[in-house]
């Protein structure tokens, strides 16, 4: 699913003028999850358009879809997308697929908080695509990690913390032992 302006053409139409001659008994109430102030409750529509036909293959094995999510206070202001799915996908599929995409946010501003995923200077391909590598993996570590502490039974939040030392910062990473630095994470 991805997020296209509503002058985005489809199959020779404008999707904005596809969605503008749905009926509104298509417009239905539907939520993509919790969210920080409650269920993202929103008006959605969905229309189909023709199946794709793989190579090599002679029955249509995906459906592509045009939702659109509009505000229940604003009716006029609505955002479009495109999408895959299979065949048997319906509109609150679409939508709770469309709702993962606030745990990937979130997942990406704990990772820029915990690992310094965001705290790169680099000029060149090589230096960021090994930054971005290593603060995923560690972010990866730690959630690995806070996962089996509440497997173990541990009654408080086992979120990973971000720790300063007044040693340069050279000297720290030498020194460093992931179990260390594990168990420091824990017992703060």
């Amino acid at each position: 699913m991805v997020a296209v302006p509503k002058s985005q053409q489809v199959n020779g139409l404008r999707i904005g003028h596809l969605i503008a001659q749905a009926p509104p008994e298509v417009w239905q109430h539907l939520s993509a999850g919790p969210g920080a102030k409650g269920e993202r409750l929103y008006d959605r529509a969905a229309a189909r358009l023709p199946a794709v036909t793989e190579s090599g293959v002679d029955e249509p094995t995906w459906q592509r879809w045009v939702p659109a999510r509009r505000g229940i206070s604003r009716p006029d202001e609505i955002a479009y997308c495109l999408a895959c799915a299979p065949l048997d996908a319906t509109v609150a599929d679409l939508v709770r697929v469309a709702g993962c995409r606030w745990k990937i946010e979130e997942c990406f501003q704990s990772a820029k908080n915990e690992c310094g995923l965001d705290q790169y200077e680099v000029r060149r391909h090589v230096g960021w695509y090994r930054h971005i590598t290593l603060a995923l993996l560690a972010h990866a570590f730690l959630a690995v990690m806070a996962v089996q502490e509440r497997g173990k039974g541990v009654s408080r939040p086992t979120q990973p913390t971000s720790w300063t030392s007044h040693q340069p910062k050279s000297v720290v990473c030498r020194q460093l032992n992931p179990a260390t630095v594990l168990h420091a994470a824990t017992t703060c």
